[in-house]
């Protein structure tokens, strides 16, 4: 078959133009190609032709940008979303439903969801992530050892599986290797912190054409190292001229609290040091949470490390300004999680007879990963009765002086023991460890039978995790009776420390190396398909028809447990975030496919791809989904392209089999929506007073499945070898999606909602029910643009790739009788981030043994998050912008092969050194601290080396 120019463009969408400019050089010379195999269809094809647009990035490509994970690549992908599904992005504590973040990376695209993202290992399924246990975790994917991924830029739900609704990830491996090939790599930020290394050894032995075989493996360990947040000057959050301050109380030298349920007294409502408040003689407001730090004479909130002036009137506690101190926690947390992993992977291919070949696969890895964060906040109402601090002590006299002097003797209960916040440092960072061990064994026979092509495969994986306490957690009742005695003290001054018996105490009641929780995913897989020639045709001067068709069934298990320890001895560890409440032994289904797929050339210049699947779910009953495409060739230079095809997925174990967790609203900004507009606190109104609800999270049984259309539009046009360019349209319909409904949409929506809202039976609102639901719809669409150039300069040769992605709607409605709320496209929100337009340009340049890379890189800018003080008018800082801007960096690379058997790559991230966009929005809910790590990459200015040598 003469190979079309078209052909050749149809993929030319990944980071780099060399690679497919040589490509393109090369087979135009050819009279006839071989047909492969590609990412979207079962049917063998010449070269990258088909209805549906696929990015292929290459390991060159991929070398040259430096990357060493997933993460970063999907950071540079623009049509992944910018979501919290990297490391740095789920770098804070979670629990329940999040808490499947530890240690995880996921693929997410076009806004879809992790778990409508289908991720592929050599064109087949691995097991989910054994705590998120709906996706695939990215950091087990050997990726030293990868060739190329093809990313497939639609749903394929009729070849691979009914889940593939936002498109198909497949991470293709190296399958031969002769010799041996030793790589490592380094790649050091200038401002330090965050450093990463990788070393990779790979060997084999075997021409699998001479020989009859082939052996080859490969080892890699990798290491990323620690970058904290205070490595970086733009993670400051001390900035209330642009709307952020850091919304805690919990600071380093306690806060006083009028907190009065203090259970000494029970005869009396507000038995502690300062009652029920105290009346500033300033302002005559009552000052209920206040830090004797910042009161004239006193040494300053500021005298300590990350500590600053509580702006108060951002977060509506305006009677607290001027005498509340506030804590950087966001700053104390991480920038990038440390990782340390190694992976092995080993392939033995033989051949079997003429047309034939079999062979068995295994990849294994372990990953350990550490969340770190701020150290916990104590409180005496959250640690128990015995955790008062006493009235006793130097300290205790200072604090009494301190507000004497201020307030008046008169207005203190001299005596009382204090309430207070205290964020304590000398407990150190809380630390999460997470250790992933996965493995997948594939045996498989792939061979050529009377001109049909046919592939076997069996395979199980595993995914199997534990997460485990590190620093800064501390068993409730030792922590509580060495505050109560005083050995431990949260009012310690500036230029002093903890005694040495305050921190043998705190040592003696740490619970570092408690298995906090454990779950591990597996999936056995048997798959079948035979693909070929028909030699029919419709007689209408179009090829012959291909056709191809396979089963494909498979088991998926998973269990989760919660605290392992004995069940009649666990004394409670402050602030741990266990999960009994969703400890599965056990729970399974299967599912049993079957799918058929037919290429139809109608006449020569036109091309049908239609494709049907057959899933079988058990506990679900099945589904029919087919796919529709089509290619037109109404010019050997332009093509048009489109597909339709039909999705379900099926809810994940988590949310259906979760239990019901509980807890309580921790802020002091919400008040009950129906008295109150938005939930607003009003404290002239006793009915808009703050509240504190539970919060009900969890899995529900009754989940149904979501049901999704997908559909595509594109046109290609290469006029020359040296030229092409795309445009693709796509739209993502899904009904009854399967999410959480957030406190604002719930709120905002509360009409709705009321059944979410539930109250005891003399009216007052008791909790918020945040559980699983299928929602009403959600609509998604978008253009893809795709520009390819190439040619001649001086005695080298440019090359040139920009890809671009604009979003063009991102609406939904909550439920089926609802209206659509507005499009999201370019708006901040604490999930995924819906940017407007997202571009990367490439240049290349290769001349005698040097290649060239300039790589620009750009983010859209969207609306920040509004501060609750400025959204009510409270405040109005002077610099608030009320948009986060735009990110542009660039990164180079040369390449250098100069040397026999030795490549050289040197490369610059971010080039000039640029900052990531200041954001307001509030750390507590969203990732980040004065920057979003959805959208920039906090490292700064890298440097990358990486030597190859062949053996």
């Amino acid at each position: 078959m003469k190979l079309n120019k078209i052909a050749l463009v149809l993929a030319m969408s990944g980071m780099s133009s060399t690679v497919f400019a040589q490509q393109a050089n090369d087979e135009e010379q050819q009279d006839t190609v071989e047909r492969i195999e590609v990412t979207g269809s079962s049917i063998k094809r010449t070269n990258l032709e088909g209805d549906l647009p696929i990015t292929v990035i290459t390991k060159a490509d991929i070398d040259a940008q430096g990357i060493t994970s997933a993460d970063q690549l999907f950071l540079q992908l623009n049509i992944a979303s910018n979501s919290n599904d990297n490391l740095a992005s789920n770098a804070g504590i979670v629990g329940g439903e999040e808490r499947g973040n530890n240690g995880a990376s996921s693929a997410n695209l076009r806004q879809q969801g992790a778990s409508s993202t289908l991720v592929l290992l050599n064109g087949r399924r691995v097991a989910t992530h054994g705590l998120k246990g709906r996706s695939v975790d990215l950091n087990s994917i050997p990726f030293a050892a990868i060739e190329r991924v093809e990313v497939l830029r639609d749903g394929a739900s009729a070849v691979y599986g009914t889940d593939a609704i936002g498109g198909v990830i497949n991470f293709i491996l190296r399958k031969d290797f002769e010799g041996v090939q030793a790589e490592a790599f380094a790649d050091h930020t200038e401002a330090g912190g965050g450093n990463i290394y990788r070393v990779n050894l790979i060997g084999g032995t075997g021409d699998i054409n001479k020989d009859g075989y082939n052996i080859m493996a490969s080892a890699t360990f990798k290491k990323a190292e620690i970058l904290r947040g205070v490595d970086r000057d733009f993670t400051n959050t001390f900035q209330p001229d642009r709307g952020l301050s850091p919304d805690t109380r919990g600071t380093p030298f306690a806060s006083i609290n009028d907190r009065w349920n203090n259970p000494n007294d029970p005869t009396s409502s507000h038995y502690n040091l300062i009652g029920g408040g105290l009346i500033n003689p300033n302002t005559g407001l009552e000052n209920d949470v206040l830090n004797v730090l910042a009161l004239p004479g006193q040494p300053g909130c500021e005298s300590l490390p990350l500590m600053g002036v509580d702006t108060a009137a951002l977060w509506n506690r305006t009677r607290n300004t001027g005498v509340s101190c506030a804590w950087d926690y966001p700053r104390a947390s991480v920038l990038q999680q440390p990782v340390e992993s190694i992976d092995f992977v080993s392939r033995g291919t033989i051949k079997l007879g003429d047309s034939a070949e079999g062979f068995v696969e295994f990849l294994g890895s372990e990953v350990t990963s550490n969340k770190v964060f701020e150290p916990n906040q104590i409180t005496p109402w959250a640690i128990g009765a015995d955790g008062w601090y006493p009235s006793t002590g130097a300290s205790y006299d200072y604090i009494v002086n301190a507000l004497s002097d201020y307030y008046g003797a008169e207005q203190l209960n001299i005596g009382a023991p204090i309430a207070y916040r205290w964020r304590c440092v000398d407990c150190g960072p809380r630390e999460i460890e997470t250790t992933t061990t996965s493995y997948k064994v594939q045996l498989g026979i792939n061979g050529t039978w009377n001109d049909w092509d046919y592939k076997v495969g069996l395979g199980r994986s595993s995914n199997e995790a534990d997460s485990v306490l590190g620093t800064g957690y501390h068993y409730t009742e030792q922590l509580a009776q060495a505050i109560g005695s005083g050995v431990v003290n949260p009012f310690v001054l500036p230029g002093d420390s903890q005694t040495p018996e305050g921190i043998a105490a705190l040592q003696a009641a740490s619970a570092e190396g408690v298995t906090l929780f454990g779950g591990e995913t597996i999936m056995t897989q048997f798959d079948a398909s035979i693909t070929g020639d028909t030699g029919w045709s419709l007689g209408l001067g179009g090829d012959t028809i291909f056709v191809a068709a396979g089963v494909d069934i498979r088991r998926e298990e998973y269990k989760f447990n919660g605290d392992r320890r004995a069940a009649d001895n666990r004394p409670e560890i402050y602030g741990a975030p266990f999960d009994d409440a969703n400890a599965l032994e056990n729970v399974h289904r299967t599912i049993e496919a079957v799918y058929a797929e037919a290429l139809i050339p109608v006449i020569e210049s036109f091309e049908l791809n239609l494709a049907v699947r057959r899933d079988d779910y058990s506990g679900f009953g099945a589904t029919t989904n087919p796919k529709y495409g089509f290619t037109w060739r109404p010019h050997d230079d332009l093509l048009f392209r489109g597909a339709y095809s039909e999705g379900f997925r099926v809810p994940s174990f988590n949310q259906l089999f979760n239990g019901l967790t509980e807890t309580p609203y921790t802020g002091t900004d919400f008040a009950d929506p129906e008295f109150c507009p938005g939930a607003v606190v009003d404290p002239n109104n006793p009915q808009c007073q703050a509240i504190t609800p539970i919060v009900f999270s969890g899995g529900q049984l009754d989940l149904g499945p979501e049901e999704s259309e997908q559909a595509s539009l594109g046109v290609v046009y290469a006029p020359s070898k040296h030229f092409s360019m795309n445009v693709d349209w796509w739209e993502i319909i899904i009904d009854g999606t399967i999410q959480t409904t957030s406190l604002d949409e719930l709120v905002e929506n509360y009409d709705l909602f009321q059944d979410k809202f539930l109250r005891s039976p003399d009216g007052q609102l008791r909790a918020i029910d945040q559980r699983f639901i299928n929602a009403g719809e959600r609509n998604t669409s978008g253009l893809e643009v795709g520009v390819q150039a190439n040619g001649e300069l001086y005695t080298g040769v440019w090359g040139i790739n920009f890809n671009g992605s604009y979003l063009l709607e991102d609406k939904k409605k909550l439920l089926d009788n609802a209206e659509f709320g507005p499009n999201l496209v370019g708006t901040h929100s604490r999930g995924n981030i819906p940017l407007r337009w997202k571009h990367t340009v490439s240049f290349t340049y290769a001349h005698d043994d040097f290649t060239h890379n300039l790589t620009q890189i750009f983010r859209n800018s969207y609306d920040d998050e509004t501060p609750p003080g400025i959204e009510s008018g409270e405040i109005d800082p002077p610099n608030y912008d009320g948009e986060v801007g735009s990110y542009l960096i660039y990164n180079y690379s040369l390449t250098y092969n100069g040397f026999d058997d030795t490549r050289l790559i040197f490369g610059i991230k971010n080039l000039f050194d640029r900052d990531p966009p200041f954001t307001a929005h509030q750390n507590d809910f969203s990732p980040g601290a004065a920057f979003d790590p959805r959208v920039a990459d906090p490292r700064g200015r890298a440097y990358t080396v990486q030597v190859t040598y062949d053996f």
